[in-house]
């Protein structure tokens, strides 16, 4: 098996370095416009890797290094998406992208008679939430008779939080204030529901040393399960798991208007209050503290007449041997599994989805769990 990671940034690295750790992958091209990052990568990553310059504004050159290979994992920014679906159509290969905006997944999606023609899967929103999660509420889901409920709840945290704000940068701040302004799709008594983020604050258990944390709503975790399951499911919500505290002191600070994109004029410069507190997160926020990451998802219904709700649940923390970051291996690991699941054969679906419509339950969790990424199941 070849493939093509495009972007070496962290998730980027992180999914070269499955995908160099997996016995049936023979090269990995690793592509970034900045050569020195690919080559940096490369370094710690082995002989598997290869790296390359490649500029994703070009087309042709994106269709010459996909023809290299079997399969492409994007790793850029959601803006590429769809040139990159589209250039592996043109390749004839695989693709999966990390998603992060459901626009640009409509988009994608618009290619999908063009994917079939083509005889190839392109799968986008396929990290960690979109991704992993939806995966398995989408793949648990198929165990009942009848579903009631499917909640999902997801949170990438510092072990070891500092206040106020108790959190520490996972990723881009712009898509931390993206996730807490955007609104968020959800049914509610089957039908579609638009809610505000950052409100309905939930309480929730888990175990030592996190204790009560909370949850709220936050945009885009829970990708296409709304539609899949609108009219088959009564209550269908995502929300973004913190340690307590932090939804209230953060949503006074964007309802102060530092989430503004409001152009702001001091003598000779112009730019935004989300712009300057997006930097002012970057600049105070911790970065590298060692980071966990939490998920459930919850579903109620009928197994064999009798109501059931079944958990799954996982804790996933930085990895000392690696250097990986949860977030890294929780986000770049599943779009790993899924590309080879592809290549293997294991998805049989052609044209454009995300994976949740196509990825099955079984073999995906077998595979996180190879790299200790592991769910417990609880039925109650």
């Amino acid at each position: 098996m070849k493939a093509l990671v495009i972007g070496a940034g962290m998730m980027g690295s992180a999914e070269a370095y499955d995908l160099v750790h997996s016995d049936e992958v023979e090269s990995v091209i690793l592509a970034d416009k900045d050569e020195e990052k690919a080559k940096h990568a490369a370094e710690v990553l082995g002989k598997k890797i290869h790296p390359r310059t490649l500029d994703v504004g070009y087309f042709d050159d994106v269709v010459e290094v996909m023809n290299q290979v079997d399969v492409a994992l994007g790793a850029t920014s959601y803006q590429h998406n769809v040139l990159l679906t589209e250039a592996a159509i043109e390749a004839g290969i695989h693709f999966c992208d990390l998603g992060g905006n459901m626009d640009v997944v409509y988009k994608q999606m618009e290619l999908d008679a063009r994917a079939k023609q083509a005889g190839v899967i392109i799968m986008p929103n396929c990290g960690l939430a979109p991704g992993m999660a939806c995966v398995i509420a989408a793949g648990a889901a198929k165990k009942f008779e009848q579903l009631d409920e499917i909640h999902l709840r997801v949170g990438g945290l510092p072990q070891h939080p500092q206040p106020p704000l108790n959190y520490q940068l996972v990723f881009a701040p712009e898509g931390l204030v993206n996730e807490y302004l955007e609104p968020t799709e959800a049914l509610r008594n089957g039908e579609l529901a638009t809610l505000e983020s950052m409100i309905d604050v939930e309480s929730l258990e888990f175990p030592q040393p996190f204790g009560e944390m909370e949850a709220f709503n936050t945009s885009g975790g829970a990708s296409t399960l709304v539609h899949m399951f609108k009219g088959k499911v009564r209550e269908l919500d995502y929300k973004t798991i913190r340690y307590k505290g932090h939804c209230e002191r953060f949503k006074m600070l964007l309802d102060l208007g530092f989430g503004s994109s409001e152009p702001i004029v001091l003598g000779e410069k112009t730019f935004t209050a989300r712009e300057l507190f997006e930097q002012m997160l970057y600049n105070k926020l911790p970065h590298n503290g060692p980071d966990v990451v939490l998920v459930r998802v919850t579903l109620v219904g009928t197994m064999q007449g009798i109501k059931k709700k079944m958990e799954y649940e996982m804790i996933d923390y930085y990895d000392t041997a690696s250097r990986l970051t949860s977030m890294m291996r929780t986000t770049a690991f599943p779009t790993s599994i899924i590309a080879q699941m592809a290549v293997r054969g294991e998805i049989q679906a052609r044209g454009v989805m995300p994976p949740e419509q196509c990825v099955p339950l079984e073999p995906f969790i077998k595979e996180l769990s190879k790299r200790n990424i592991v769910f417990a199941e609880r039925l109650s």
